[in-house]
């Protein structure tokens, strides 16, 4: 490798949304992130709920909200 083209990698203190911080080693000197091991599902085991139910009831209101697929009578090709 090259001399003196890389930047510093030093330690670096990782604050999470939820409060939790840990130190790694990085290229900044600080970083903060959204969601961590502490917080994320998959490592604490619990579900989070989700809302979507606001999206689905915008949708129906800007498409009208139903949908009804109507039968053609066209001939069949022979």
């Amino acid at each position: 490798m090259k001399a003196k083209i890389h930047p510093r990698y030093q330690t670096c203190n990782v604050r999470c949304a939820c409060g939790n911080e840990f130190v790694t080693r990085s290229t900044q000197p600080k970083l903060g992130v959204d969601i961590c091991s502490s917080c994320h599902p998959f490592f604490t085991g619990k579900q989070k709920f989700v809302d979507t139910a606001g999206r689905v009831e915008r949708f129906s209101k800007k498409f009208g909200g139903t949908y009804s697929f109507q039968k053609t009578n066209t001939p069949a090709a022979k």
